[in-house]
């Protein structure tokens, strides 16, 4: 493992969020005024979603990242309401609200605002503070969307810092910031079909083109390669071979965050040292807990002592 002396999990939020969760009786009418018949408001953003599941796997976690104006400040006053510690860094401008609508047949619309621009100053003061701040970590996750202002190879960069001080580090995005970013070498990377497909600028029919394609990742000195296949599971490519790990069928309330919650299972067993066929089985049983939750980033643990026990996982 690149990284040691494992401290805590930092997640790394770029482009955190207010994110409003709207319930709705019957269907999503365009066009129409929608009553909204349940709202919850969370801290927002891929890390932040995966800081939720790792303090509930019972690992030490700090998120940090970017916020600014008064949503952020209530977006930090949510952080503490769950629990979690926080360090962010401060932006002139104002965090962004994300919206999604949530009807009664299990569709989920969501309406995601872009961001507000980073200057140049404030960028180049973020990498301080983030070289600052990762020191007491032994694992980093870069995830999610990016705000305005920052180049493409933004998270190759702070992996590179992060290399720097020897910890091992997670990616999580996609589009040109996973590409340039696989380019600094992470230690993980957790991409869907489509994404891999963009990745490869080909179609992916089979399981073994994804397997294929995932092993030119590896190749790439990425050394857990897992491949998300929603309600299928997800695949693990590492030096151990490959495996497929899949839950039982559940009927799923809440698909969001469930990316995020396996990522974040999986670094939560890594830090503990399990193997990682391990590592596999115990973040696609938190990813399919997380689906039976109405919250985004959070699973019932005696929902993931019940679908734990009944992840297959075999060597492909």
């Amino acid at each position: 493992m690149k990284g040691s002396g494992a401290l805590m999990i930092t997640t790394v939020t770029l482009n955190a969020s207010i994110d409003k969760a709207y319930q709705i009786k019957g269907f999503l009418n365009p066009g129409t005024v929608m009553r909204v018949s349940g709202l919850r408001n969370s801290a927002g953003g891929k890390g932040l979603n995966a800081a939720r599941v790792i303090n509930l796997c019972g690992v030490p976690v700090k998120a940090t990242g970017i916020v600014g104006g008064c949503n952020g400040d209530y977006l930090l006053n949510l952080l503490t309401q769950d629990g979690i510690a926080h360090d962010f860094f401060r932006i002139s401008g104002e965090t962004r609200s994300c919206i999604n609508v949530l009807a009664e047949d299990g569709s989920s619309t969501e309406f995601l605002e872009p961001g507000c621009e980073v200057t140049e100053s404030e960028q180049e003061a973020f990498f301080d503070f983030f070289r600052y701040t990762i020191q007491e970590s032994s694992m980093i996750i870069l995830s999610g969307s990016v705000p305005k202002g920052f180049p493409s190879d933004i998270y190759g960069k702070l992996i590179r810092i992060a290399r720097e001080y020897k910890k091992t580090v997670f990616l999580d995005t996609s589009g040109s910031f996973l590409k340039e970013g696989i380019t600094a070498e992470p230690d993980f990377v957790k991409p869907n079909q489509a994404e891999l497909e963009e990745l490869s600028g080909s179609k992916l029919n089979s399981i073994q083109d994804l397997i294929e394609s995932g092993n030119k990742l590896r190749k790439l000195n990425i050394r857990y390669v897992v491949i998300s296949l929603g309600a299928d599971g997800a695949l693990l490519i590492c030096d151990d071979g490959c495996f497929h790990g899949k839950p039982e069928k559940i009927h799923a309330v809440n698909t969001v965050g469930c990316g995020d919650s396996m990522v974040a299972a999986f670094a939560a067993a890594l830090y503990r040292k399990e193997k990682p066929e391990d590592c596999l089985a115990y973040s696609a049983a938190v990813s399919a807990a997380n689906a039976l939750s109405m919250k985004t980033g959070y699973f019932d643990p005696a929902d993931l002592d019940k679908i734990l026990g009944r992840v297959t996982v075999k060597r492909l």
